[in-house]
């Protein structure tokens, strides 16, 4: 990716709340948060529940509006969704009405690209990339949750967005099909050079893809630490790096909790 394409997202001062109107309370998800992400960056978010990483990206997405503060994709305010930030949910987002294969290929469609000979390879890809090439005439409603997701990812990833966002996509996978949508996202990215920013559970999978690690804490939802993986690719989970690492992020998840009680 050249200079020309290059994008750069800024979250200045953001703080977010919700109202819950039943009970007459504010829930401040988050506070204060302060990030620059750039193309050619892997960022994970890890955290306890309801530290407001989610939030983080439907910020990003344009899904929703900061109640403080502005993001930002190169100087111009995030206001409303565009097909440049592609969103990957925890739960398959898949239209009911068409099979495998025209979920994945109506981003090209919509696109105008996929009655050319590179769309239709594309969607033959990404139908082997996930192993489901004998369920190309299935509809949603026939698949597990987790080939479902795995059609849901690949809809996004075809259609190249310049910011991946993924909300833990690979949580409902089997780890042997979650290991290899790891590495196969890693090589679509890498390809690309966009930026990725990643919420997961999973330190080792945080580690393992990203190039940067953002901790965050709860109530509310701030970072606490933003460290950089100096680790080249592929990543050897058992090597003593990648296990420092992953001891120095749970240490301060766990420092955090005490905090807590």
């Amino acid at each position: 990716m050249d200079d020309t394409n290059r994008i750069l997202l800024k979250l200045e001062n953001i703080s977010k709340s919700f109202a819950k109107v039943e009970n007459d309370q504010v829930t401040h998800a988050l506070d204060q948060i302060n990030l620059q992400m750039e193309s050619g960056e892997f960022i994970s978010l890890v955290g306890p529940s309801g530290c407001g990483k989610s939030t983080v990206l439907r910020l990003v997405a344009g899904l929703i509006q900061p109640t403080l503060g502005k993001v930002t994709v190169n100087g111009e305010e995030v206001t409303r969704p565009s097909p440049e930030r592609g969103m990957v949910f925890q739960k398959p987002t898949l239209f009911p009405w068409l099979t495998v294969e025209k979920n994945i290929a109506f981003p090209l469609k919509m696109q105008g690209k996929l009655n050319t000979e590179n769309g239709k390879e594309k969607v033959e890809h990404m139908l082997n990339v996930i192993g489901l090439e004998s369920f190309r005439d299935d509809y949603p409603g026939q698949l597990s949750g987790g080939m479902a997701q795995r059609v849901a990812l690949v809809r996004t990833l075809i259609s190249q967005p310049e910011i991946l966002l993924l909300d833990e996509p690979l949580g409902a996978l089997d780890a042997f099909t979650r290991m290899n949508m790891q590495d196969e996202i890693l090589a679509m990215w890498k390809e690309r050079k966009q930026l990725a920013l990643m919420v997961t559970h999973d330190v080792d999978e945080a580690i393992y893809m990203g190039t940067r690690v953002i901790v965050m804490d709860a109530n509310p939802g701030r970072i606490i630490a933003d460290i950089k993986i100096e680790e080249d690719f592929p990543r050897d989970r058992s090597s003593e790096n990648f296990i420092a690492y992953r001891n120095m992020i749970l240490n301060r998840l766990h420092f955090a909790g005490k905090k807590h009680e």
